[in-house]
């Protein structure tokens, strides 16, 4: 059976900004979620990619999620502020956040932008490259819906609860960390899901608590914490700076993508650092090129053919999915017509 075509990732981006637009987001909103979308398809992420579309789109549909909304600035303090998102499109709010965090840190040397009731705002590296750009190091928490238990619990009640950190490199590509605290993110059991593949043992467990590689039961039980009480405590300290610092939902109070009709109440915290107000950004490029040159060429394991840096692999996909088109699964494409034909756009 002939494999489906690729897409040009410009055309897939402009089919989805089209459909967000007949869903009542203003067109430049739009093209900002399809843009965060498609790029996370682009860099070998198709658990955050376009798949969330429709989960989007029926969020938008409920009222659950805003269309649009007017987030207000509700504590102004030089460095810092924190912002109301109206329960808004969480990539514009996110969008918004390091745009404020940046010009505060270009200003003061560090700029904090916190978010109240927000939504799932996609790839936290969308974000924080935002901040590599302007020559800071960015950070961005957000916190989640319940995924994992506390460690030795049997309640799902912590989210996976990402967190993203970039920062310039010189000539390479930016630096760029962008992990949840589960063993794995769920999207990516969901995709698992839609292709009819099982799962990894030690990413989740059943509901009863016994291993499962099965991703439906894995999505109706428990997702395993990344190196256990570890990835647990980060996540709960993830869970303080997103939620509980900022004013919004923690731990259950927190509602995520895959339901349409649940306000998600899940906040974001970043922080912006003027590398400038460190040291010369000159020096620092440097130092981060001899970083980068010095991890490459440490001894490789034995068939190991490169050593990459925090976000090397995802320039390359970048950089090749860019020239040859996106390949995405059968189930994706099918869904994206259906979005496509329910909201009068053309699919490509």
């Amino acid at each position: 059976m002939p494999s489906p075509p690729r897409i040009g990732h410009d055309i897939l981006r402009g089919f989805v900004a089209a459909v967000f637009a007949r869903l009542g987001l203003p067109p430049e909103e739009a093209l900002l979620v399809a843009d965060s979308l498609v790029q996370a398809d682009l860099w070998g992420h198709q658990s955050h990619g376009v798949l969330r579309a429709p989960w989007y789109a029926a969020r938008l549909r409920s009222g659950a999620m805003r269309a649009r909304s007017t987030p207000e600035i509700v504590t102004d303090a030089r460095a810092i502020c924190v912002i109301d998102g109206q329960d808004g499109v969480g990539q514009v709010l996110a969008a918004r956040a390091a745009r404020e965090a940046i010009a505060r840190a270009q200003a003061h040397g560090v700029g904090v932008a916190a978010l109240r009731n927000s939504n799932h705002f996609g790839t936290a590296m969308y974000f924080t490259l935002m901040a590599a750009c302007a020559g800071c190091i960015g950070f961005l928490s957000t916190n989640a819906s319940p995924a994992m238990p506390p460690f030795g619990g049997r309640r799902k009640l912590v989210g996976n609860n990402p967190w993203s950190i970039a920062a310039p490199a010189g000539a390479h590509p930016p630096m760029v960390l962008d992990i949840a605290n589960t063993a794995v993110a769920r999207g990516k059991i969901h995709l698992a899901r839609r292709r009819g593949e099982a799962i990894p043992p030690g990413w989740a467990l059943t509901s009863d608590g016994a291993p499962t590689t099965d991703p439906q039961a894995a999505i109706d039980g428990l997702i395993l914490p990344m190196a256990g009480h570890k990835g647990y405590g980060i996540a709960v300290m993830m869970d303080v700076l997103s939620g509980i610092l900022t004013g919004s939902q923690s731990l259950a109070g927190v509602h995520g993508p895959y339901e349409p009709g649940a306000r998600s109440g899940c906040g974001h915290l970043f922080i912006a650092l003027d590398i400038a107000a460190f040291r010369p950004r000159d020096v620092f490029a440097t130092e981060m090129e001899t970083l980068i040159a010095t991890l490459k060429s440490a001894p490789r394991q034995d068939g190991i053919d490169e050593i990459f840096y925090p976000g090397e692999i995802e320039a390359r996909h970048d950089l090749r999915h860019r020239a040859e088109g996106l390949d995405l699964p059968a189930d994706t494409l099918a869904e994206l017509r259906r979005l496509g034909k329910a909201t009068g756009v053309a699919p490509p």
